[in-house]
C-alpha cells in the first residue's frame, strides 16, 4: 500500500521557521538540518553574549555584541528562506514516520517551554545577567538608564570573585525580597565604619582623597576603597547623622555614590552576604532624556 503524499506548504515551512528557527526545516523532513539551525541561533544569541560580557575587553564588547545580534538575525532569515525555498521543491513529498502532529507539538514545546527558558535561566542565576538601573542613587557612576550586565559567578562557593571593598554590588532588598538594589560595598564583615558630616571612614582611614569640589549645589568627592577609585555626591544643604558600628560576621554595609539620594545601609542596615547576587561588570547601553550616552556604552566598572 503506497503511502499518501503530503506536499509541502511553503508558508506553511516559512511560518514555522520565522516562529522557531529550525521548525520549518523540520516540516521538510530535514530534522538535522533543523536541528543545527536551531543550534546555531541558540548559541548566537545566549551562550556567546555571555562570553562577550564575561571575558572581552570594553573596547570589544559593543562591535561584537553587534555582530552577535547580526549573526542571530542572519541565521533566523536563512532558516526562513531555506524551508520556503525547500518546500517549494517537494511538491510531491512523503510524510516520515515521525512527521506527526504531535511530534511538532512536543518538538516545539521542549524548545518554548524547556531548552531556551532552561539555558535563559541557568545563565542569568549563575553566569550573567543584565539590570536596567531605574533610580540616580548610584550617580554619578552608574547613571538612570544605564542598561549593564552583571557577572553572576560571584561571591559563591566555586566563584572566581569574592566580595571586596569598592565593588558595586547587586543584592536582594532586605525590606522588599521581589526587587534588587545597586549599592558600593563599604565595608566587610568586622570593619569598623564611621560617618561623620559627609565624610566615610573604614577602620580608622578616611575614604576621600584630594580636594572636595563644589558644584551646583552639591560636593563631588574623589574616593578610593580597595582597588576602586570613583567619585561621590553629597548635597550641600545636607547634615549626616554621626554614625558609628562594627559590621556584624556574614555582612556587607553598602551605600549609594549618591549619597544625599539613596536608600542604603544608613537606613536598613548591612546586608547579609548571601544576599549579594551580582557584581555589576559592565555597561552595555544607556539612554537619557537626553537620548543615548554614547561615551557610557561598553564602559567597565573597577
Amino acid at each position: 500500500m503506497m503511502s499518501e503524499l503530503k506536499p509541502r506548504k511553503p508558508l506553511m515551512a516559512a511560518l514555522m521557521s520565522f516562529i522557531l528557527p529550525g521548525f520549518g526545516q523540520i516540516y521538510n523532513g530535514e530534522a538535522n538540518r533543523g536541528l543545527l539551525i536551531f543550534i546555531g541561533f541558540t548559541l548566537c544569541s545566549i551562550p556567546l553574549v555571555v562570553m562577550i560580557a564575561l571575558y572581552l575587553p570594553a573596547a570589544l564588547t559593543l562591535p561584537m555584541l553587534a555582530l552577535t545580534i547580526l549573526l542571530s538575525v542572519g541565521l533566523w532569515l536563512y532558516g526562513i528562506i531555506d524551508a520556503w525555498k525547500k518546500a517549494r521543491k517537494l511538491s510531491e513529498y512523503t510524510l516520515k514516520s515521525w512527521q506527526t502532529s504531535g511530534a511538532y507539538l512536543l518538538i516545539f514545546l521542549s524548545a518554548m517551554i524547556f531548552i531556551l527558558p532552561g539555558m535563559t535561566q541557568y545563565i542569568r542565576h549563575n553566569l550573567v545577567e543584565s539590570f536596567k538601573i531605574p533610580s540616580a542613587s548610584m550617580e554619578p557612576s552608574v547613571m538612570t538608564g544605564d542598561v549593564l550586565f552583571a557577572n553572576k559567578r560571584y561571591n559563591c562557593p566555586q566563584c572566581p570573585d569574592a566580595i571586596e571593598r569598592g565593588d558595586i554590588g547587586i543584592f536582594v532588598y532586605p525590606n522588599n525580597r521581589t526587587q534588587y538594589y545597586i549599592k558600593r560595598i563599604i565595608a566587610l564583615p568586622g570593619d569598623r565604619v564611621e560617618i561623620n558630616q559627609q565624610q566615610v571612614f573604614v577602620n580608622g582611614r578616611p575614604l576621600s582623597r584630594g580636594v572636595p569640589e563644589q558644584q551646583e549645589g552639591k560636593v563631588i568627592v574623589s574616593e578610593q576603597l580597595g582597588k576602586a577609585e570613583y567619585q561621590v555626591q553629597w548635597y550641600t544643604s545636607d547634615t549626616e547623622d554621626m554614625i558609628e558600628l562594627i559590621v556584624p560576621s556574614g555582612q556587607v554595609f553598602v551605600m549609594g555614590d549618591n549619597r544625599s539620594k539613596t536608600r542604603d545601609s544608613r537606613e536598613f542596615g548591612p546586608v547579609p552576604m548571601r544576599d549579594v547576587v551580582g557584581k555589576a561588570q559592565q555597561i552595555w547601553y544607556s539612554k537619557g532624556e537626553e537620548g543615548v550616552r554614547w561615551d557610557r556604552l561598553g564602559m567597565l566598572f573597577e
